[in-house]
């Protein structure tokens, strides 16, 4: 059976998705699609997290969909399994899986190319892979070699589409069902059948690009974008320190431009899977070129560098006060209400200040004691070997001179917020100058852009 003929069943809604990984992107995505009724059956490799996902045990920032994940397993849209299966009727391999950055050891596409490889020991003609999996440019042409090893023509027995994942965490504006996204197909109907499923997704809003190497820009670039304009910013809250003004009045005062200008705020440096890795991919293509992309190497030099120059300041005034260099961390997680550790700049904050002799102790209401080893890996750490509170409150916090704060989140908010009103600490460092200041408190507040 072709593309065509598969085309009615589509639309007769006759098929089953697999998606391959069960992270950020792939687990929300299943739930969205075996919601809406589709056939979906959610492949992971992680041991792990099947165990926890067949036992219902969802992380924090999962629960938010459990009663529509306990319904989508209980119908029956939603099977939970660890590898690719045939079916008599047509099929679609969504791959959602995480993809390092190439290095002498790795290649960006190994787990790609395993999960791909899976759905193809049990492919049909007429079926379709979609990579959802941020990539390095010229990825997509690699697996279409990779499905012509398998004796399928890609556009005639079956379709590739490369539709990169667009996801914010925590943002309550802009989710998986009304973000707009970009797609390549490889042919007509393969883009017909991806309209029929992302209706399901984000109500069909599909842009289609001309190539696979565009769309593989097009995602690498939109995460540089990021990266050059918070490293831009953050350069900017370095100078304003030295001016003694505040970047924050001077970024809310350049927004009163309507046009021309997209205001961004300092932090400890962008962390996560994607902003400070998809760039590199540009990198990594540039190079194959032989061209420099000096904008995103300064970007990323820029970036790397905000977590040495806040430990900077913070060991510099607390000197200067004449005080001990007892210091807790606030905010693990590499951006606000989420419990994704990946990459997060708290973590060379961490490292940077013990480098300097300083005792440090750590506070995220997301850290999970059973995930250490885990966020060892994802911080390229062999050790972490500090405490961690599970609470702060008036007792715990006396033995600190410095409060650093590096993410705010909801839940944690109040408290840190008494800690600095009743002058329970001596000093706080706000990373993101995000405490409402209070003229009677006798805590000496700071931060980066202050």
């Amino acid at each position: 059976m072709n593309q065509k003929e598969n085309l009615k069943l589509f639309q007769s809604n006759k098929f089953s998705v697999e998606i391959f990984g069960l992270g950020y992107v792939g687990f929300p995505l299943a739930i969205r699609l075996a919601k809406s009724g589709v056939k979906v059956k959610g492949i992971d490799i992680n041991q792990q997290r099947l165990e926890r996902l067949l036992s219902n045990d969802l992380y924090e920032s999962e629960l938010n969909l459990k009663e529509e994940f306990l319904q989508s397993k209980k119908s029956g849209n939603l099977e939970i399994s660890q590898s690719s299966v045939k079916t008599n009727f047509p099929k679609i391999g969504i791959i959602c899986v995480p993809t390092p950055i190439p290095n002498e050891k790795t290649k960006s596409i190994k787990y790609v190319k395993t999960a791909v490889e899976n759905f193809l020991d049990s492919a049909n003609k007429g079926d379709i892979i979609i990579l959802e999996s941020s990539i390095e440019v010229g990825t997509t042409e690699e697996i279409e070699k990779i499905i012509l090893s398998k004796g399928f023509k890609v556009g005639e027995d079956l379709g590739l589409c490369f539709c990169p994942e667009r996801i914010d965490p925590a943002n309550k504006e802009w989710g998986i069902e009304n973000i707009p996204r970009v797609i390549f197909c490889s042919d007509d109907f393969s883009y017909d059948i991806c309209k029929i499923i992302y209706k399901n997704v984000n109500g069909g809003n599909l842009v289609r690009v001309s190539s696979s190497r565009v769309a593989e820009v097009v995602k690498s670039f939109e995460n540089a974008f990021r990266l050059v304009n918070i490293s831009l910013v953050n350069e900017l809250a370095i100078l304003c320190d030295n001016l003694g003004i505040s970047a924050k009045e001077v970024i809310d005062a350049a927004a009163s431009k309507p046009f021309g200008f997209l205001p961004h705020y300092p932090g400890a440096g962008a962390g996560g899977h994607c902003i400070p890795k998809d760039p590199r991919f540009l990198l990594e293509s540039a190079k194959k070129h032989e061209v420099n992309f000096e904008t995103i190497h300064n970007a990323l030099r820029i970036n790397s560098g905000m977590p040495q120059y806040i430990v900077n300041s913070i060991v510099k005034d607390l000197e200067k006060m004449n005080l001990d260099k007892t210091i807790l961390v606030s905010g693990l997680t590499y951006k606000a209400n989420v419990e994704d550790m990946r990459d997060s700049a708290s973590f060379k904050i961490i490292s940077e200040l013990k480098k300097r002799n300083c005792k440090v102790s750590a506070y995220d209401p997301f850290f999970n004691f059973e995930f250490l080893d885990k966020y060892l890996i994802e911080n390229n750490l062999e050790e972490f070997d500090i405490e961690v509170l599970t609470d702060v409150n008036k007792e715990n916090i006396k033995k600190f001179s410095c409060l650093c704060i590096v993410q705010h989140h909801d839940i944690s908010k109040q408290k840190i917020q008494e800690i600095y009103e009743k002058s329970l600490i001596p000093y706080i460092y706000d990373c993101q100058n995000k405490l409402k200041k209070n003229n009677l408190s006798k805590t000496l507040i700071e931060g980066l852009g202050f």
